[in-house]
């Protein structure tokens, strides 16, 4: 837009994808980069703005807030503002991504596309249904920042009911103007993942593929496992490509959501068994685990809120298992030896 030496610096507001590529190309260019992230940003990415030299500023509970701040620095500080999912030229740069989509995979027959503010989405379609308009685009955001789906309903970008999310890159709470009339035109359908099949997304990616994708990233494929909004009759067979846009994530975090992912699996299971408070009343429980291959992950006994015989003790017990089937056949042993249960709690 300006000569560099007209330039006072740029600044964004994002929770630390563009905010990342902000800060390292100002470095490059020696142009002064501001970058304003929600308090939800992760600290992986903050870290990485700030070492490419960025100023970062936290404000705001998301992205919507963020930006309302940066908008007031524009003013004050005389910066030009560069939207990560709603200037042209960075739409335009999303649809390459299409273009080498058709390119790699000739035969494509659906592209599910992570969508937060509707850039990433916006240029892969219009590229995509220019080159070959029989492929169909869907896009995939989180049940709990549906901000592209509300904008569907009022036919233009409004305010979507905000919930912090595992795919913390898409939640955007008003999706951009630009990207909404491109997207409108050429996306095919728009569902949401739950946090269930985000967290298991990224379990299944990390396993299998040995790739770390953040949960934002990961949200394409969350769609398409087993249980997703995707996982129907007409996808199957299909050649589906599924951008993992987005690789950084805490390492807290991807503890927890590798936890999440193996809950959803039914590799983790939680439970309360009431047994006897005499001696080697839960000995027996742990012996019986051990015999049906369960690891024990947490275990607790509560004597204060078991309301029945003096005598018995409420434990609870987080347990490492095979998967589903190996959880049917525990629980079924349990109830075999007489343990009340409570199977597999939130």
């Amino acid at each position: 837009k300006h000569e560099k030496d007209t330039l006072n610096g740029v600044i964004a507001a994002s929770a630390g994808n563009h905010a990342q590529a902000l800060a390292y190309h100002g470095k490059q260019l020696d142009i002064p980069a501001t970058v304003v992230m929600p308090t939800v940003a992760p600290i992986a990415k903050v870290d990485r703005c700030r070492k490419f030299g960025a100023r970062v500023i936290i404000h705001g509970q998301h992205i919507g807030e963020a930006k309302e701040y940066a908008e007031t620095l524009v003013e004050k500080e005389g910066l030009d503002y560069i939207n990560g999912y709603d200037d042209p030229p960075i739409l335009a740069g999303a649809g390459t991504m299409g273009v080498e989509m058709i390119d790699d995979v000739p035969d494509v027959d659906v592209v599910v596309v992570p969508v937060g503010g509707a850039g990433l989405i916006a240029g892969i379609s219009c590229a995509i249904k220019t080159l070959k308009p029989d492929v169909k685009v869907i896009g995939v955001e989180p049940a709990l920042c549906a901000s592209y789906t509300a904008a569907m309903k009022a036919g233009r970008p409004v305010p979507a009911v905000f919930t912090p999310t595992l795919a913390d890159g898409l939640a955007v709470p008003v999706v951009g103007p630009h990207a909404f009339e491109v997207a409108r035109h050429y996306v095919d359908e728009c569902v949401l993942s739950s946090e269930k099949c985000i967290a298991l997304a990224v379990l299944r990616l990390l396993e299998n593929e040995k790739v770390v994708v953040e949960g934002g990233g990961a949200s394409g494929l969350a769609a398409l496992l087993p249980g997703g909004p995707l996982d129907r009759p007409d996808m199957k067979g299909k050649n589906i490509i599924i951008p993992l846009c987005g690789g950084n994530i805490d390492t807290t975090v991807l503890g927890r959501v590798i936890e999440r992912g193996l809950a959803a699996d039914g590799r983790l299971v939680h439970f309360y068994a009431t047994v006897s408070d005499r001696p080697g009343g839960i000995a027996r429980l742990t012996t019986l685990l051990a015999e049906e291959g369960a690891s024990i992950k947490d275990i607790y006994h509560e004597r204060a809120w078991l309301q029945s015989h003096v005598d018995q003790v409420k434990v609870r017990c987080v347990v490492e298992l095979q998967g589903l089937e190996h959880g049917k056949k525990l629980r079924e042993s349990l109830i075999r030896h007489g343990y009340p249960l409570q199977w597999d709690l939130p």
